[in-house]
């Protein structure tokens, strides 16, 4: 229980937006030319991931959906929820990887956060951008989480707009071995994503510890950027050293000790449920069953979207969370942990309540 004169935060409100188009696995398998692979037959993309479809961003001339676009919807739909308006948010924090800024631009200056703050008309926010990779939300939070705390500010918006898929094409066109180093880049999804953070005025919602670390000796595991082939973005993961027990083990390890100083367990913890990066099924079973084999106790029920929506990149947590508010998993008053994770390599954890809120 905090005391009386601490300030901590909470989730006032979310909000997501998901494209409408839709794109199964199987159909952007048959897009690759099978002939160029050495193998001769296609990835196990959907044994492997879970991943059964991904939405993908509108691509016609009259509605293009860049960064921005996805972002925006995701404000106002997080707003429509939120007892603030525009006019009374202190803080824009985006924190999306994609930068896309109209067909033709990849925006790097000015922030995309001070032009969504423009195109939402929250002309009196403090505006800027944070990118951790797929953490990035996270990341974004736990800095609003520390400026709620120091009394900096007393609201603010974390958002991000994904349109990742455009390194999906690029894999489709150049993928030639059945586990090609573009092999993770087939499982992402578009979408944007979008919390309200304000102070907290009980215990009943309420972000109780946010926190992240980076091993940055293991970047070179995962790297986005210009293909190496040709025309596009590419993202290349050494996926059988970057998801290892080693590896797993290192944000762990780091969150089971955090817990110890902090004068509990899992099991005092009392979590209702556990939020993963959406990235692999076969993965999160495995990063839980090694939990609990250090914990010597039961994970909580892993909440998991990626079979609809495949990886959205720094979205993936709040799709995530949204998703299963709207179905009703999740009861007033449950308690989740969310689970970072992205190259880098960044491990991190976030404990969160949620009564109020809805979806």
């Amino acid at each position: 229980m905090r005391s009386r004169s601490e300030i901590n935060s909470r989730v006032e409100s979310i909000g997501t937006y998901l494209p409408e188009k839709s794109v199964s696995t199987a159909d952007l398998l048959a897009r690759i030319d099978i002939g160029r692979l050495r193998a001769g037959k296609l990835p196990p993309l959907e044994e492997l991931t879970g991943v059964r479809e991904r939405r993908v961003y509108d691509d016609s001339d009259d509605n293009y959906e860049d960064s921005i676009t996805l972002a925006v919807n995701a404000i106002q739909d997080c707003l429509s929820r939120s007892q603030y308006s525009v006019g009374e948010i202190d803080v824009v924090i985006s924190a999306s990887i994609t930068r896309r800024v109209g067909r033709e631009r990849n925006g790097l200056e000015p922030a995309l956060a001070a032009l969504l703050a423009e195109k939402i008309g929250a002309k009196q926010a403090v505006a800027f951008d944070i990118c951790n990779a797929c953490a990035g939300m996270v990341t974004g939070v736990m800095v609003l989480d520390r400026m709620i705390r120091a009394g900096v500010a007393r609201n603010g918006i974390v958002v991000s707009g994904e349109q990742i898929t455009p390194i999906a094409e690029t894999a489709v066109r150049e993928i030639a071995e059945q586990y090609d180093p573009q092999f993770a880049s087939l499982s992402v999804g578009d979408s944007g994503a979008c919390v309200i953070l304000d102070r907290a005025t009980d215990d009943a919602d309420i972000i109780e510890y946010v926190d992240l670390m980076t091993s940055a000796s293991y970047a070179e595991f995962c790297i986005g950027g210009p293909s190496r082939n040709g025309a596009g973005v590419a993202m290349y993961t050494d996926n059988k050293a970057m998801h290892t027990e080693e590896r797993y083990l290192q944000g762990i390890t780091w969150y089971l000790d955090y817990l110890r100083r902090r004068g509990t367990d899992i099991d005092a913890e009392k979590l209702d449920f556990i939020i993963h990066h959406q990235f692999s099924a076969r993965a999160l079973d495995y990063i839980n069953a090694l939990l609990e084999r250090e914990s010597g106790r039961l994970a909580p029920e892993s909440l998991t979207v990626l079979e609809r929506y495949g990886n959205t990149a720094s979205t993936s947590h709040f799709v995530a969370l949204h998703d299963h508010l709207k179905r009703g998993t999740i009861a007033p008053g449950s308690k989740i942990l969310i689970v970072p994770s992205a190259s880098g390599m960044v491990y991190g954890h976030m404990s969160v309540r949620v009564t109020a809120l809805k979806a």
